[in-house]
């Protein structure tokens, strides 16, 4: 190993190549020509380590391929290497979003994970969820928890580790506490775009009021219009999915109640929507501007290319374990729900002049 001073009894180890066996903490301690101390607060990322030696101690582990114990670990420091992810496993794009960026923010955080998917009755499925996931030795869980009712039997359920639940707009309790992205916020800026570009006619095509993503999206629409002197109008509740926004946006056609403006729940409702007006030549955004929530791999490459609203999930996976950490520590941690951010680009216009859609207060 080029770099590396290694003792003559671990020369003698790696004389016929690597280790034939599992390497351990103690493989990288003498290799590195450091204490198991060292090596243990190397791995800890302790800062009283000089970065030489930090060095020379990584290197070791990645040419031995030494990985870490967790069982041990958790011997030892009397804390869990490990925790538990609770879903209700919905294929929607933002729980599997939040799952996916939650298993890899918490493996690069050097904790395992355990994921239990329940399902209907809730009151039933969600205790004995949070039974396993404690009786595996977990050290906190989060759930992801979109539906209402889920959210609602876990607060009514009991649990001995922390647990934490990713809700927009859901408030803790003595029991639960609840972190996620500010997605009323999103909504905001949304219609306030519309607002912005001159449409005093905006609509919303609201996704599925059973989710608290739907119900705090809708709510922020409501508000952003309020705040500009305008009354919400048309706002059909559907189930997030582009079938349901074709079929909604062609009965809005065939009854010529086409608006000028609509905020679309999610990027696939606008995809739906924008399908529905292309068949029946109504051009978006010349005859109404379109503006979604999600960002979505590919609303950039929607005809037109759709300005939406981008969740990030990794910063929401970073900041959620950071709260369960800071439980599970007692530590107290920043709460503040992280915002979205508006992406413009070519769906939504300025406003030409259509003195019969005016909705604005007098």
């Amino acid at each position: 190993m080029a770099g590396i001073a290694v003792p003559h009894e671990a020369n003698e180890r790696l004389a016929d190549g690597p280790l034939r066996r599992k390497p351990t903490i103690n493989d990288v301690a003498s290799m590195a020509g450091v204490s198991f101390g060292t090596v243990s607060r190397v791995l800890n990322d302790a800062p009283d380590v000089s970065a030489a030696t930090r060095q020379r101690v990584l290197q070791v582990i990645k040419e031995i391929g030494y990985r870490r114990n967790r069982a041990a670990t958790a011997l030892v420091t009397s804390r869990s290497t490990s925790i538990g992810i609770l879903s209700d496993g919905s294929p929607r794009f933002g729980p599997v979003g939040t799952l996916m960026a939650l298993e890899n923010v918490a493996r690069t955080k050097g904790y395992a994970t355990t994921v239990i998917s329940v399902e209907q009755p809730y009151e039933e499925s969600v205790q004995a969820a949070l039974d396993t996931l404690d009786d595996t030795g977990v050290g906190g869980i989060i759930v992801i928890a979109p539906v209402v009712d889920m959210a609602a039997a876990v607060w009514n359920a009991s649990c001995r580790v922390p647990v934490e639940m990713i809700a927009a707009g859901a408030s803790s309790t003595p029991n639960v506490f609840t972190y996620s992205e500010n997605q009323e916020l999103g909504a905001r800026l949304a219609t306030q775009h519309l607002i912005d570009l001159g449409h005093t006619d905006i609509a919303h095509f609201a996704g599925s009021m059973d989710w608290f993503d739907g119900r705090v999206r809708k709510r922020g629409w409501e508000a952003a219009l309020r705040d500009a002197g305008l009354e919400p109008g048309l706002c059909p509740e559907g189930d997030w999915s582009p079938r349901w926004a074709y079929e909604t946006a062609l009965q809005l056609v065939r009854e010529g109640k086409i608006p000028q403006a609509i905020f679309a729940a999610s990027d696939h409702t606008a995809l739906g929507l924008i399908r529905a007006f292309a068949e029946n030549g109504v051009r978006v955004p010349d005859d109404v501007s379109v503006v979604g929530f999600d960002d979505i791999e590919g609303s950039d490459y929607f005809l037109p290319p759709l300005t939406t609203v981008r969740q990030d999930f990794t910063a929401l996976a970073h900041m959620s374990m950071e709260v369960l950490l800071g439980a599970m520590e007692g530590r107290e941690v920043d709460r503040t729900p992280i915002a979205p951010t508006l992406v413009v680009r070519n769906s939504a216009v300025q406003a030409k002049s259509r003195s019969s859609k005016k909705t604005k207060k007098q």
